[in-house]
């Protein structure tokens, strides 16, 4: 019983920061300054002024971001999903891949010509400092967030360069000697990583969402808690068969992202929280594990000036040389081709790199370990503050997210085929059309929420763009009635109708269906909640 106190000292400080990490995220609606950058720096101002927090052993800092790195790269392939990179998938792959390959070469020369770094620990250190991290970006616009093909391309890149970053580190690092040979098994050991990744994040996120729609559990709580074992484990067993673990949790979260299952949001939103969490961890962990102070201190020895420089070459001269001839045949705006050029931002895999660089004794390796340290700090700082006011000036779309506490609840014991939820686009034929002038018989719009709020459903109704609307429609016809409130119409609503009425009369829905469309209509209850 004698260390009861200090325990509960202990979780008192835990408690602490962990409700600091939740509100810091407030900041982002106020202060252009990136909630990581504070929890950076606090962290390594703490470790200077209470030694015993640097005394945390580098095996476990490793295993904790670890693990917090999962987690982020799983809720960022859920985010993409498979339709947004079916779209993109060439220019994300080409940026995510290429790019990272040709960043870390471009960085391993100018850390070996111009600061006179090793070439093995150039290599090790420009590898490291490839990899970007939107989710940087995400937390500096707060509520804010990237409309268009931008950010998509921004939310591509990192979930592919990741895995790419990470798998060409771990075979580096295993590679004692650079010859001609070694270049041989360097880029076999990185094909069987990125490979068997690939192949097991795609079997892995199929049996996900089939145990996910299957396997019934006795609470809803126990479905997001199910998915983050099962994210571990894919993993885990990934890593054990000589894979990149951290591209098959991409993956899997690429093919369960765009799919429904039951409480397909909770899981969502659970996974996001947890992921934002996970970010301010993963700095906290490496504001720890460095001096900013000291004879051995960053400020005073050769890191600080050679990251600084490192930082300021990779965001003016490297990225954008690089990266801008990558996108030059990519369809983007000038502004958008401007913003994705500078926002190449640095966080949670860099620190971990850096650790792995740290963990395998290299030479030299603290020092490039505290390279990249400033490197990450300039990223997130002076890139990360300047995002919001650059996307202002180079008119990037932005569309603010506003909280919504409170919400609808309906819940079925079978998936319902015929409920479908759409958001009403700009153009298409619901756009501006009443209720009753909807060129369909088959579908009953029983909630339109408008800007948060609820909106009374009459014949006269009129739509508008970003409505949300719950709608019920028969199984067979789901593609159409999506159509309206999705595609662009080319007609107006009038002559819509008017073909409606010149159509062919579609044949007589079933019974059964007929009967099921009243019954949802009737038993569809919606419980406002606090």
């Amino acid at each position: 019983m004698n260390d009861v106190v200090p325990f509960a000292v202990m979780l008192a400080i835990v408690a602490g920061v962990g409700l600091a990490a939740v509100l810091s995220h407030r900041l982002g609606d106020r202060f252009p300054v990136p909630v990581s950058a504070v929890f950076l720096l606090g962290a390594a101002a703490a470790s200077d002024v209470w030694p015993r927090l640097e005394a945390v052993p580098i095996e476990q800092v490793e295993r904790v971001v670890t693990v917090a790195l999962v987690v982020i790269l799983f809720d960022g392939g859920m985010q993409i999903g498979w339709r947004q990179i079916r779209a993109n998938a060439a220019a994300i792959v080409w940026i995510g891949a290429v790019g990272t390959l040709a960043t870390a070469i471009a960085l391993a020369l100018t850390a070996h010509l111009v600061f006179g770094l090793d070439w093995r620990i150039a290599l090790l250190l420009g590898t490291a400092l490839s990899p970007t991290d939107p989710a940087v970006v995400f937390s500096v616009l707060g509520r804010r967030q990237i409309l268009g093909r931008s950010g998509v391309l921004l939310q591509g890149e990192s979930g592919a360069n990741d895995p790419v970053g990470i798998a060409l580190l771990v075979v580096l690092l295993g590679t004692t000697q650079f010859d001609w040979g070694a270049f041989g098994s360097v880029a076999g050991a990185f094909t069987v990583q990125i490979l068997v990744g690939a192949s097991a994040g795609l079997v892995g996120g199929l049996g996900l969402l089939w145990f996910m729609r299957t396997v019934l559990l006795p609470a809803a709580g126990l479905y997001s808690l199910r998915v983050l074992m099962c994210v571990v484990a894919i993993y885990g067993l990934t890593t054990l068969a000589h894979g990149s673990g951290f591209l098959a949790v991409l993956v899997a979260g690429i093919v369960v992202g765009d799919q429904r299952a039951p409480y397909k949001a909770e899981i969502e939103r659970f996974h996001s929280a947890l992921a934002n969490l996970a970010e301010i961890v993963a700095f906290v962990m490496l504001g720890l594990t460095i001096q900013l102070t000291g004879p051995h201190g960053v400020i005073e020895g050769h890191a600080l000036w050679i990251g600084l420089a490192l930082a300021i070459l990779l965001a003016l001269v490297i990225r954008p040389m690089l990266l801008g001839a990558l996108l030059w045949r990519v369809d983007l705006e000038r502004g958008e081709r401007l913003f994705v050029l500078w926002t190449g931002l640095k966080g949670a895999v860099p620190i971990l790199l850096g650790m792995f660089i740290l963990q395998a004794q290299v030479g030299d390796g603290r020092r490039a370990y505290e390279i990249i340290f400033v490197v990450v700090a300039f990223s997130v700082i002076v890139q990360g503050g300047a995002v919001p006011a650059l996307a202002r000036r180079l008119g990037v779309p932005l569309h603010t997210v506003n909280p919504r506490p409170w919400g609808m609840n309906a819940r079925f014991e079978e998936e319902p085929e015929s409920l479908h939820r759409f958001t009403i686009t700009a153009g298409s034929i619901a756009d501006g059309t009443t209720v009753a002038d909807l060129p369909s018989d088959d579908l009953w719009i029983s909630v339109i929420i408008r800007h948060g709020r609820l909106v009374t459903v009459t014949p006269d109704t009129v739509l508008r763009i970003g409505d949300e609307v719950l709608v019920l429609a028969e199984p067979d016809t789901a593609t159409e009635v999506a159509a309206l409130f999705t595609s662009p119409r080319t007609n107006s609503p009038k002559q819509a109708v008017a073909e409606l009425a010149t159509a062919p009369t579609p044949p007589a829905r079933s019974l059964r269906h007929t009967l099921l469309r009243r019954y949802l209509s009737m038993r569809m209850v919606l419980r406002v909640r606090r």
